[in-house]
């Protein structure tokens, strides 16, 4: 029976890529860079790029958060300074949340109903602003942030350390829900319990990353566990 339930934060719960876009697009400007589509999706490209890195452990945070913008730079505007928009960044994706349609409502009704807790590769003080400001953070049982514990997703090395502040936890109880097959379901593969990929694109996950489950809506969740043994 399904009790601890573990939620990616980002696209996930909180709609990442609008938050993400409408940061950068105020961060570029604040650096005096002018944003183009050709610019935005460039950065998408390498940021995605620079995490998938760090959860492989090739790079440290640090240096996602700043050579990122270098790499940007480097291309379309070699003066502007990553350390600024990075700064500027920072400061305003903390600043607003968005949420996946229909993830505030389902939080709520789940809560009470399972321990509910939130596993996130984020910044810990963006991400703590943003649960915040959501007005979320006592819903959960346990916030989880790799920056905190010590460990990246999806290393078992960071549910281990989630797992360990939780008491008379065991793993066939546990179900993790998350949209990155790299972090969240190959995180939960990695640390033995069951996985629910949030997959609202339809995406074909690689045959060396297989989810439990598949959900294409965030509304399909409770169905789905009720049906679980």
């Amino acid at each position: 029976m399904i009790k601890h339930l573990f939620f990616d934060l980002d696209n996930t719960i909180f709609d990442f890529s609008i938050a993400e876009r409408i940061a950068l697009d105020g961060a570029l400007r604040e650096v005096g860079v002018i944003p183009t589509e050709e610019m935005i999706a460039d950065y998408i490209r390498i940021n995605n790029e620079h995490w998938r890195a760090l959860e492989r452990g090739e790079v440290t945070r640090d240096y996602v958060a700043y050579h990122r913008f270098r790499e940007l730079f480097d291309k379309y505007s070699p003066a502007a300074s990553e350390v600024a928009a990075e700064d500027s960044y920072a400061r305003r994706l903390g600043d607003r949340h968005y949420y996946i349609d229909g993830a505030e409502e389902l939080i709520r009704s789940l809560c009470g109903k399972y321990h509910l807790y939130i596993i996130s590769n984020g910044t810990k003080s963006i991400q703590d602003r943003r649960i915040d400001s959501a007005g979320i953070r006592d819903l959960f049982d346990g916030i989880f942030i790799s920056q905190e514990i010590g460990y990246e997703k999806p290393s078992a090395e960071f549910f281990a350390a989630a797992f360990r502040e939780i008491a008379d936890f065991h793993r066939d109880e546990a179900l993790v829900i998350g949209d990155s097959l790299t972090s969240d379901i190959k995180g939960g593969m990695n640390a033995g319990v069951r996985t629910v990929w949030y997959n609202p694109s339809g995406a074909v996950a690689p045959p060396d990353i297989t989810p439990d489950y598949e959900i294409k809506e965030l509304r399909e969740l409770p169905e789905l566990l009720s049906e679980m043994p």
